[in-house]
C-alpha cells in the first residue's frame, strides 16, 4: 500500500508547469532491514528543475493520508534527523527503530511554487526485526549441537555469540551458527547472539541444558574429626548430575551396606572400621566416589598374658610374661601388678623374673592403657620347689 500511495500523493500534487519536468529522487536502497532498537539511515538524492528554489524538505511515511512531516510526528518525537547538502543528498536518521516503524518512508520537497513540489516514489521500506537463538533446549553429553541466531532478514554482517553474558572466543562460529562439537556439561548455559557492530542489540538469552551421568561424586563424614566407639556417624554422598542423581548405593569395601544420599551408623564399633564408598546413578550412567576411610577409636579389648617358657616353673630358673592387647590406637602403656601389691612390679609389654623363687608365686595383672581407656588381663604364676 506504501508504494501505491506514494504514486496516488504524486499524481495529486505534482504539475510540471512551465518549469519543465526536471525532478527526480533516487534512494540508495529501497528496502532495509534493521535490529530493533538500532539506527537506520535512509540515503539518496534528488534534482529539481532549474529556476526553482527548494524551501522545504521532509520526510513523511504513508500512513493512507497526506504525507506529514516525521518530526513533527509525537510517535519520532527525538528520534529523527533530516540530512540535506548542496548537492542535493538527502538522508534520514531514525533512531531506536521498534516493529511499529514498518513502513514506507518517502522524501518530499517544497518550492515556493505552490504546484511545485515533488514526492519521491517508490519510497523506502523499512522492516524491523529481532534476534533469537534457535537451538534444542537440551542435549546429552558427547552429541553435537548447533545454535543458529535466527532473523527475518539476511544480515551479512559477523555473528558473536555470547555464553552467560561473556563472548565465545574458542567455539567453532560459521556464519550465523554457532557448533559444539562432543557437548560437555560444561556447555550448558544461557547462550545469546549479536551482529558486529551493534553488540548492545543482543538476541534474548536460550537456555541450553546438558544431560549426562553423574560427576564429582564425593562423601563427607560427620561429625569431622576423631570417631570414637558409641558415637554415631553420617555419611552423606554428594554428587553433579543431568538429571540429577536420586540413586544413591553404599559399600564398605565390596559388600553393599546402604541406599541414600546418607548413610548413617548408631553406636558405631570398632568392627565398622574401613573404606566406605558411595555410587551415584541417574538415567546416563553411575559413578563411584573415591573410598573414605573410617578408622574407629577405642580403648583395649582383649588383654591377655602369656607365660614363657611354658611348663612348670622351677625355683632358679627364668620366666617372661608378655601382655597383648587389641586397641586403637594400638596399646603402649603397659603397667604389671602383682596381687597384693600397691605399687607397679614393672612397665613395658613383658615383664620378665630371673632367677625366680617361691616368692614370686601369685597373680599377676597387666594393665593396658591408650587414650581411650584402660582394661586388665591375668596370669597365674605357680613356683615349685626344685626339691
Amino acid at each position: 500500500m506504501g508504494s501505491r500511495l506514494c504514486n496516488q500523493l504524486f499524481h495529486a500534487s505534482y504539475v510540471s508547469g512551465a518549469f519543465g519536468a526536471e525532478w527526480s529522487v533516487k534512494y540508495n536502497q529501497q528496502e532495509i532491514c534493521a535490529l530493533k532498537g538500532s539506527t537506520v539511515f535512509m540515503n539518496g538524492t534528488f534534482t529539481h528543475p532549474e529556476g526553482l528554489t527548494v524551501n522545504e524538505t521532509f520526510w513523511g511515511k504513508h500512513t493512507g493520508v497526506a504525507l506529514t512531516d516525521l518530526s513533527k510526528d509525537p510517535v519520532y518525537s527525538g528520534r529523527v534527523e533530516f540530512f540535506t547538502d548542496d548537492q542535493k543528498h538527502f538522508s534520514l536518521k531514525l533512531s531506536d527503530v521498534v516493529k511499529k516503524d514498518e513502513h514506507q518512508f518517502c522524501f518530499r520537497i517544497k518550492t515556493y511554487v505552490e504546484k511545485e513540489r515533488w514526492w519521491g516514489e517508490p519510497g523506502v521500506q523499512l522492516r524491523v526485526t529481532e534476534l533469537h537463538v534457535e537451538a534444542p533446549e537440551e542435549v546429552t553429553e558427547g552429541q553435537t549441537a548447533d545454535l543458529t541466531c535466527k532473523t527475518t532478514c539476511s544480515l551479512t554482517d559477523p555473528f558473536i555469540w555470547y555464553k552467560n553474558g561473556r563472548p565465545l572466543t574458542t567455539k567453532t562460529i560459521k556464519n550465523n551458527q554457532l557448533h559444539l562439537q562432543t557437548v560437555s556439561s560444561e556447555d550448558a548455559g544461557s547462550y545469546s547472539c549479536a551482529v558486529g557492530g551493534s553488540q548492545h542489540l543482543r538476541s534474548t538469552a536460550h537456555s541450553l541444558r546438558v544431560r549426562y551421568p553423574p560427576k564429582r561424586v564425593s562423601v563427607s563424614i560427620s561429625p569431622s574429626g576423631e570417631i570414637v566407639e558409641g558415637s554415631s556417624v553420617t555419611l552423606t554422598c554428594r554428587s553433579d548430575g543431568n538429571p540429577p542423581v536420586k540413586i544413591f548405593s553404599w559399600f564398605k569395601g565390596s559388600t553393599s551396606v546402604g541406599e541414600g544420599k546418607t548413610y548413617s551408623i548408631p553406636n558405631i564399633r570398632s568392627e565398622d572400621s574401613g573404606e566406605y564408598t558411595c555410587q551415584s546413578q541417574n538415567d546416563h550412567g553411575e559413578r563411584r566416589s573415591t573410598a573414605v576411610q573410617i578408622n574407629v577409636l577405642y580403648p583395649p579389648k582383649r588383654v591377655s598374658v602369656s607365660i614363657s617358657p611354658s611348663g612348670e616353673i622351677v625355683e632358679g630358673s627364668s620366666v617372661t610374661l608378655t601382655c597383648s592387647s587389641d586397641g586403637n590406637p594400638p596399646v603402649k602403656n603397659y603397667t604389671w601388678y602383682k596381687e597384693g601389691g600397691t605399687s607397679p612390679v614393672g612397665s613395658g609389654h613383658s615383664y620378665s623374673i630371673i632367677n625366680i623363687t617361691a616368692d614370686h608365686t601369685g597373680l599377676y595383672y597387666c594393665e593396658a592403657q591408650n587414650d581411650h581407656g584402660a582394661l586388665n588381663g591375668t596370669v597365674m604364676v605357680t613356683v615349685k620347689s626344685r626339691w
